[in-house]
């Protein structure tokens, strides 16, 4: 027996998490104890990063009238993705893409600035900074399923108005909304499956060996 394996209940529990992991959209009216919203960011926190540079910062919007502003900001870039999406503008509008005002908790992922100085690992791929962070993010998802939490990832916003709102440091660069929240139930496959928007694919197309198949 290998002495660094998990437990087999431990072991389901992980692939459980990943498999029940859903992008969340619907929330009910319910608070996230503190001590759990803890242990989620800490969960980010503990995230691999390239050259361990932690290319993450959390903020956490307890403002109700900095929400709303945010929430504006998400819908002004919903309707211009909606028109960039030409025929499919009317099927777009009828999906729900966030769930701003309805989560218990709204935090703003960003990368900080300043990111230009750490260079191992990023000289020929300086991506690796958001690479990093995305891993934090995957981190509170799965922590949060865990925990019976929804959270959803919105990326409809522009970085730049987001940042001037947030008052971030020039350089830094907001990637992030996540929501938050107790759930009534967690959707049985991905809502852009169940919405009939995008159809997911099998592992299968997205494996080869040896070169690009």
């Amino acid at each position: 027996m290998d002495k660094h394996k998990f437990t087999e209940s431990e072991i389901i529990g992980v692939y459980r998490a990943i498999a029940e992991r859903r992008d969340m959209r619907h929330f009910i009216e319910r608070e996230i104890a503190p001590e759990t919203l803890a242990k989620l960011l800490r969960a980010g926190h503990q995230a691999g990063s390239v050259g361990l540079m932690q290319p993450w910062r959390f903020i956490r919007i307890s403002d109700v009238a900095l929400r709303h502003t945010i929430h504006q900001q998400v819908e002004a870039e919903r309707q211009l993705t909606a028109q960039a999406l030409g025929e499919r503008q009317d099927d777009f509008m009828k999906l729900k893409v966030e769930g701003i005002l309805e989560c218990a908790e709204l935090i703003v992922v960003a990368l900080p600035d300043k990111r230009e100085q750490h260079i191992f690992g990023r000289r020929t791929l300086p991506e690796m900074d958001i690479a990093s962070a995305a891993c934090a993010i995957q981190n509170i998802w799965l922590a949060a399923r865990a925990e019976g939490l929804g959270m959803g990832w919105v990326s409809l916003f522009d970085p730049e108005k987001l940042a001037v709102l947030l008052n971030m440091p020039k350089g830094s660069q907001p990637i992030a909304i996540l929501c938050l929240g107790h759930v009534e139930e967690f959707y049985s496959k991905p809502m852009l499956e169940l919405e009939n928007w995008a159809e997911a694919r099998p592992l299968s197309e997205f494996l080869s060996e040896n070169s690009w198949d």
